[in-house]
């Protein structure tokens, strides 16, 4: 039970005034710490629970943090994690859940959840693209959705495309994540109805620019109902994912 759930309960039962429920709800809404205010009722409100980008903070700053979100029995999700800092993590709590190719750990591991009834897809274009598309997937699953992942399936042989439409139609949403020439989210949104998230990945030689050019094709791409996120951010397409699943 959340500390929001008790302190309703406790109202309901008449153990706690209204008075003096509104004080403890403003006491834990928000939080200060060493690397900023933290807000405990971000997934109540937004469904998108607090994620904490890592890279560039101090690997004890995000542990107080996460000593914090334990002791609430809240969740907590750390992207760009690594591998020191996941092992920092790691001495305050086993339990972690800690994911090294996407480079993400949180407090709770996401729900295991069988069969083939996905809510919905991350494609990958090659096998290069796999980091940021793990973060994609990951951050999909930790949100509570069925993800199905398939990987290398890019313009360079789209046959090994071909052979995942039938799975890929049958979901709700789709990620597609791509580096160098970025072509993959257009040749899919091409051949399906369901909406199509791309993600460009700094993959590819010099005039790819880091993602740029990648970025710049899915902007320009000429199959409409494709949105775009920015560069490497699977985090951004999972939340885009996320947002659009529990409004439908």
């Amino acid at each position: 039970m959340s500390r929001l759930d008790d302190i309703l309960t406790r109202v309901q039962s008449g153990e706690l005034s209204i008075e003096d429920a509104r004080e403890a709800v403003a006491r834990f809404a928000f939080e200060s710490h060493g690397i900023g205010t933290h807000d405990h009722l971000r997934e109540l409100r937004t469904g998108i629970p607090e994620v904490v980008f890592s890279s560039g903070k101090e690997s004890a700053d995000v542990c107080d943090l996460f000593a914090t979100y334990l002791e609430r029995s809240e969740q907590l999700i750390a992207t760009r994690v690594c591998e020191a800092m996941a092992s920092e993590l790691s001495l305050l709590s086993k339990s972690f859940y800690y994911n090294k190719q996407a480079r993400i750990v949180s407090v709770f591991a996401p729900e295991t959840k069988e069969g083939n009834d996905y809510d919905i897809a991350v494609v990958s274009a090659g096998a290069s693209d796999r980091r940021v598309s793990e973060e994609a997937a990951t951050m999909a699953r930790l949100f509570g959705l069925h993800v199905l992942q398939i990987d290398d399936v890019g313009v360079a042989g789209l046959s090994r495309l071909t052979t995942q439409l039938d799975k890929l139609t049958r979901t709700k949403i789709i990620i597609v994540v791509a580096g160098m020439d970025g072509a993959l989210p257009s040749v899919l949104a091409g051949l399906v109805r369901q909406p199509v998230i791309a993600v460009p990945t700094s993959v590819g030689y010099g005039a790819a620019f880091e993602g740029l050019a990648a970025l710049l094709a899915m902007l320009n791409s000429c199959a409409p109902g494709i949105s775009i996120v920015n560069i490497d951010n699977g985090f951004g397409a999972a939340v885009m994912a996320k947002k659009i699943f529990q409004n439908l």
